[in-house]
Parts: structure tokens; sequence; C-alpha cells
């Protein structure tokens, strides 16, 4: 683990927040407000570790604007962000209310009480059942529920998921925190509290090398491998450095078995969801690199 490069990629993350709550805005079409996070994030020295999330109401996670999005920012907006320097990586997320909602504000109230109370307990030696006993106590105090089957987790160099989950409820599971890199992400519902695989993201990431037929999706894969290695990556992204004939290299390759295509993430009884994440750098000591 490279603590240097961490705390930048949490530095980058922090200021990064801080801009995309000043250019969020009812009705700006969400592809606007993706490619200037992310254009923000390499202005400040890094790069995406992730295509930005910008999930609305009951999706839960895992929509980003295709290349040819028009939809606009509404309703119960959850921007999930992340930087890496050199593969190590700074996850963080927050919600916004673009409604008015007495509801919405509430469920995004308890979603950053939530990752507050949680965040006080985590430490080395910190039982993981502990973190997600304490997310879903705060959030069943608000008559609220926990999504319980989405989680934190750690983080290793190019790694998002790197193997440990961190609960959003008591899972019963007694394993003690090490040193490491930790994501800390409490959703918040209304509903009934577990979300179901919807339609396709265009977030992608890369789960075999071998080689495809046709040229376009060789050089496409040969700049997936180079470009985003091991870390997800998305439609957008290969459109506007390839143009639209990425979108028969990504069918392509698809069809070879290269790419994982990630799901929408939508909560079960389409009631809305907040969300709130940092990442923590635990030592002897617990930084929250992305505050």
């Amino acid at each position: 683990m490279d603590n240097k490069k961490i705390l930048e990629a949490g530095e980058i993350a922090s200021k990064t927040v801080k801009y995309a709550k000043e250019i969020i805005k009812k009705d700006v079409p969400l592809i606007e407000i993706a490619e200037k996070i992310e254009e923000k994030i390499v202005e400040l020295g890094g790069k995406p570790a992730f295509p930005t999330n910008l999930s609305i109401d009951d999706i839960a996670a895992h929509y980003t604007p295709t290349y040819n999005d028009e939809t606009k920012a509404h309703g119960l907006l959850k921007i999930d962000l992340g930087v890496h320097v050199n593969g190590f990586v700074a996850d963080t997320a927050f919600s916004v209310d673009l409604e008015n909602s007495e509801e919405n504000k509430k469920l995004i109230e308890t979603a950053e009480q939530t990752l507050e109370n949680a965040i006080k307990i985590t430490k080395k030696g910190t039982k993981l059942n502990e973190i997600g006993k304490t997310i879903q106590e705060t959030i069943e105090s608000e008559d609220f529920s926990p999504i319980i089957n989405l989680s934190g987790h750690s983080i290793e160099e190019y790694d998002l998921h790197a193997g440990i989950t961190i609960p959003n409820h008591d899972n019963g599971n007694t394993e003690e925190l090490d040193k490491g890199l930790i994501a800390i992400e409490p959703f918040v519902t209304t509903g009934s509290g577990k979300v179901y695989d919807g339609k396709p993201s265009g977030i992608y990431h890369l789960i075999d090398e071998k080689t495809p037929r046709t040229t376009i999706a060789r050089k496409v894969l040969n700049f997936i491998q180079q470009e985003y290695k091991s870390l997800p990556f998305c439609q957008r992204w290969l459109v506007n450095n390839f143009g639209t004939k990425a979108l028969f290299a990504i069918k392509q390759l698809e069809d070879n078995g290269n790419l994982h295509n990630y799901p929408q993430l939508i909560e079960a009884s389409h009631k809305p969801v907040a969300q709130a994440e940092h990442t923590l750098l635990i030592d002897d000591e617990v930084i929250i690199t992305t505050k």
C-alpha cells in the first residue's frame, strides 16, 4: 500500500465532491454532471477509479449516463465517485434532494448520520458485524430500512472490491478488521431494504484478456488493458475515445467473454434510496481519506 498516493486520491475526491455539489441542479443533464466531475478529477491530478454513478430514486447504484443519454437530474440523486492515483483508490458518495422533499431530506440526513456513527466505532480490531449493527440500528431508529444486500468493501491497488465485505446490517460476521483500506457505504430506504439486478448499466470491467476476432475489438481491448486495467469503465468513455464504432467492439468483447457488464441495482419495492460513503485508511490510527 502506498499511503501517500492513497491520501492524494482522497484529497482529490474530497475536492471533487465540493465541486460536484456546486454544479448539480435540477434538470441539468446527467451526462453533463458526470463529464464535469470526471474532468475535475483529471484536472486535480487523478483519474476516475470508476464511472461516476448518478443513480436516481429507486436506482440504488450503477447508473452512469450512456454516450447519448438525455436523462436530466431530478428526484433523490446519489453521486458515487472514485479517484485513483496510480491504482490507489478513494471511493466516496453523497446524495442530494432535487425535489424539496422532506422525506428525501430525512433519508439523506439519516445516511450521513449512519456513516458518521459507523466511522466512530471503526478501527483495527473492530468486528465487521459491529459496524453492520451500528448501521442497522441507526437507520432503523429513524423507521427506515438499510439495504442489506449492498455493502462496503475493502480496497487494494487497482482492486475496488478486494474481498472483505463491510455489512450494512448485523450479519453475524465476527471477523476483525486489520490494517488496510476500506469503504463504508450505508444505503437507506423507505422500502423493503433489498435490491435486485435491473437492466445492464453500461459499466464494465475486464474479466478475460483472450483475443477477440475483429481489429476494432482488439484495439478497444488493448486500450482497456492499458487505460483501466482491472478497474471499471463505461460505454461512454469508449465512445468518447473511438466514436460509435466502440459500440460494435463492446458487443464483440461481451460475446467473446472479455467483459462483465454490471446491472443497475434497483430497490425491490421501488422506494427512494439515499447513500453516503467515505474511504478509511486503517492503521494505528484511522484516517478518513475522503473527508
